[in-house]
């Protein structure tokens, strides 16, 4: 495995971070877009979902996860699955009306996979 800079222990908490982050922006999507005490249930279930899949599908020997997987998934698979999830919670928000914050977390989400670039590239080639 690598020790790059996309693989190092501050940047993967960085990264953690923003896994939070966008599940969060799912929650609040779930919560303007549902109308009535119905909006409780899908702010929760949601995210939840969303993380379910995320958990569920990873590439083997990842270091940002434990290295295990329950469903063994093709590096490029898992990277189009980080993108829909970590851009997916940016539309979220943008979607919840968070228009400034959304544009904000999309620029942080393409300088984090910018300078995670070595993380990418072993997604690729896994």
């Amino acid at each position: 495995m690598s020790s790059g800079f996309g693989f190092r222990p501050s940047v993967l908490a960085v990264r953690f971070v923003l896994e939070l982050v966008s599940l969060v922006c799912f929650g609040v999507w779930a919560w303007t877009a549902t109308p009535g005490p119905f909006r409780y249930v899908l702010a929760v279930a949601v995210p939840v979902l969303v993380a379910v899949l995320w958990g569920v599908f990873a590439t083997p020997g990842d270091q940002s996860r434990s290295g295990e997987t329950v469903v063994a998934t093709p590096g490029a698979l898992r990277f189009l699955l980080e993108l829909a999830v970590f851009f997916g919670g940016a539309a979220a928000l943008y979607a919840a009306g968070s228009h400034v914050l959304a544009l904000t977390l999309a620029g942080v989400l393409v300088v984090y996979h910018a300078l995670s670039w070595d993380r990418v590239v072993w997604l690729f080639r896994n």
